[in-house]
């Protein structure tokens, strides 16, 4: 952990809503003047769109039906780590980009005169100088394997947790409108994907300083015919505090109607009320690592 250079981690599963919150931490940058240097967790896959489908195939063949990218054998852990530990002493670092689209080909593409196609990534390159924060948003921002532990270089750790059923309706989802698969594929890939999100997804939400829980208010109980992801008003959202001393949960409570405390260090808010508790939560963290890393 560092205060000169503090790094924060957002971490949650595929279609756990990672992207949402990675928009309000964007909108409090730009609201205080904080200038963040963005790392994407898939950039630290170690297996490119084509290398991992062979990987997959080769691994299916020899009976193991549980190959994905949530475990270790398709991320760099230890580079997730170092990037950590050298941006918390030093401020800079590497990063590069994993391209999803063919817009962000013609992206990259522009800026770096190369000829990169959907599914690989961009060379290695230096972190930007002067920059106030290091985000991370993605799978493994706290992962623990072995040696390994990327949790013991975040300064702010958030979880991104829907209740299980509602993350799988979110992703098959968001798999048919975004990627054209079938609600079965997704099931399919949820099947294989289990074992790594139970050893390495899941513990990191003990890790994180607060997570964010969506929990719905109607019935999920079998997620993969839901016709409808249910709305942010169908919805509570669960806070918990790893560390409840210094949050001031009476203001919290003032300052957000309809909520409530429901353990001496969980606090229950509207779902529509999301975007407004985390800037209340999270700014004045955001402010006080950023004045210590100013020197104020």
């Amino acid at each position: 952990m560092s205060k000169k250079h503090p790094v924060i981690a957002v971490t949650g599963s595929s279609g756990a809503g990672t992207t949402f919150v990675k928009r309000a931490f964007e909108n409090i940058f730009r609201r205080y003047d904080i200038t963040a240097a963005i790392i994407e967790g898939d950039s630290l896959h170690s297996l490119g769109r084509v290398e991992f489908r062979e990987r997959m195939k080769a691994e299916e063949a020899k009976g193991n039906n549980h190959f994905s990218h949530f475990g270790p054998e398709a991320n760099h852990f230890d580079k997730i780590e170092e990037t950590f530990k050298v941006y918390g002493e030093t401020g800079s670092g590497k990063k590069r980009y994993y391209i999803h689209s063919d817009a962000e080909a013609a992206e990259h593409n522009a800026r770096l005169k190369t000829s990169l196609k959907p599914g690989e990534f961009t060379p290695w390159e230096d972190i930007q100088a002067g920059t106030d924060i290091l985000f991370y948003e993605g799978l493994h921002g706290l992962v623990a394997n072995g040696n390994i532990d990327a949790s013991r270089y975040i300064d702010l750790g958030v979880g991104v947790v829907p209740v299980v059923n509602l993350e799988w309706i979110q992703k098959i989802h968001r798999d048919h409108a975004e990627r054209g698969y079938s609600a079965e594929a997704t099931v399919d890939t949820i099947l294989r994907r289990m074992p790594d999100y139970i050893n390495y997804i899941t513990p990191q939400f003990s890790r994180t300083h607060v997570n964010f829980q969506r929990v719905p208010t109607v019935d999920t109980s079998n997620p993969f015919i839901a016709r409808d992801i249910p709305t942010p008003d169908e919805s509570f959202i669960i806070i918990r505090f790893r560390d409840p001393r210094g949050v001031d949960f009476q203001y919290l409570l003032n300052m957000i109607p309809h909520s409530f405390m429901s353990r001496a260090n969980t606090l229950v808010v509207p779902g529509g009320k999301m975007s407004y508790a985390m800037e209340l939560i999270l700014t004045p963290m955001i402010e006080v690592m950023v004045e210590e890393s100013r020197g104020k």
